[in-house]
């Protein structure tokens, strides 16, 4: 017995989670607060999923999915809400992941966002990356970011997804959306092709391959702001993720180029609140001449410490120094300040974390 996957969607919507999961030899399962519940439906079959999930794709959307056992897109239900999806095969069954895209975009102030945020929209050109795991709110941060330049600049806006996530409507400034598939056939043209569409800002929504990040850092230097995200856990490793793409004969350009361009690293972690609800924790990396130094002289290890210092006007914060301020505020536990921790031996030994 199959079930109508709108209605199940129209469900997942209204509890307030943020996935769904579709899964053979499993009931369906939602995500809510970051955690799996499962659904009080019944255990579902390969068939079962298919028959649910097949009406919602097009013909050329189901041809891509048999030939390649992947799909990724974007589904707008009206009435219901829009959707990023992921089609994928296990042991032989189809499964599907739903991530539920909010329609209303939120404002920085929304977020509660550290003020620095307000800053950094405000720079000409540079990278600007936020960062963190699946699920840690990285596209909702730069919705934001993009809403509020919306709202206060006179710019062209160019973003490259896959897919395309939040929609922003042109308020002060202009929206090219692009999705790559139907929109373009990669990143890294799109990118260079982004040149000659007269961009003021780019987004791109994953740096995931040397051409794109190659992309990205040569725009940033010829005078574009660029936003892009990268699935790394703090600030500093996202430099080492970035020179690591490249060979050994061109890190030492790369660096170069990196320490030129960066203008700010967000890594951000979505933790459990006391009480329900989820709070982002935002380590900040705003690159100094210090830092700019360390990173042409491929010294990452000793930025954290950079990090440190002069916080009262750099507006940098490391995590540890987020999570025992949500301590003792009694907004997160000790043990999922542990947990999700990038240094928690530094953070149980910081005599202001009980």
């Amino acid at each position: 017995m199959a079930i109508d996957i709108k209605k199940l969607l129209q469900s997942v919507v209204s509890h307030g989670a943020s996935d769904l999961h579709l899964v053979s030899r499993s009931e369906p399962q939602i995500r809510i607060d970051g955690t799996l519940k499962a659904v009080n439906l019944p255990v579902l079959t390969g068939e079962d999923i298919e028959e649910m999930t097949y009406g919602l794709l097009t013909e050329k959307q189901k041809k891509s999915f048999e030939e390649h056992l992947e799909l990724d897109f974007a589904l707008l239900l009206p009435g219901i809400g829009r959707f990023r999806a992921n089609y994928y095969k296990t042991l032989g069954d189809i499964a599907a992941a739903f991530r539920i895209i909010p329609t209303e975009i939120p404002s920085l102030d929304d977020l509660n966002a550290p003020e620095i945020y307000k800053r950094l929209i405000k720079r000409e050109k540079g990278l600007i990356l936020v960062t963190g795991p699946t699920g840690s709110g990285k596209s909702t941060t730069l919705a934001a970011m993009l809403n509020e330049i919306n709202l206060t600049e006179h710019k062209h806006i160019i973003t490259v997804e896959d897919p395309v996530e939040f929609i922003h409507q042109n308020k002060k400034c202009v929206f090219s959306h692009r999705e790559l598939g139907s929109d373009t056939n990669s990143f890294s043209k799109a990118l260079k092709y982004a040149m000659r569409q007269d961009p003021d800002i780019i987004f791109i929504g994953e740096m995931r391959d040397k051409e794109t990040i190659e992309a990205a850092l040569t725009a940033a230097e010829t005078g574009h702001l660029v936003f892009g995200t990268l699935h790394t856990n703090s600030a500093p490793g996202t430099i080492n993720r970035i020179i690591d793409v490249f060979g050994g004969d061109e890190q030492a350009q790369i660096r170069t180029m990196v320490a030129s361009s960066l203008v700010g690293v967000i890594a951000q972690a979505l933790l459990p609140k006391v009480g329900g609800g989820r709070v982002a924790v935002p380590e900040i990396m705003i690159p100094n001449n210090a830092i700019s130094n360390l990173i042409r002289e491929d010294k990452v290890h000793q930025i954290y410490s950079q990090m440190q210092l002069g916080q009262g006007t750099t507006g940098m914060q490391t995590q540890t120094q987020i999570l025992i301020k949500l301590r003792k505020q009694g907004i997160i536990s000790r043990e999922d300040a542990i947990q999700y921790a990038n240094k928690p031996e530094e953070l149980k030994k910081n005599i202001n974390f009980k």
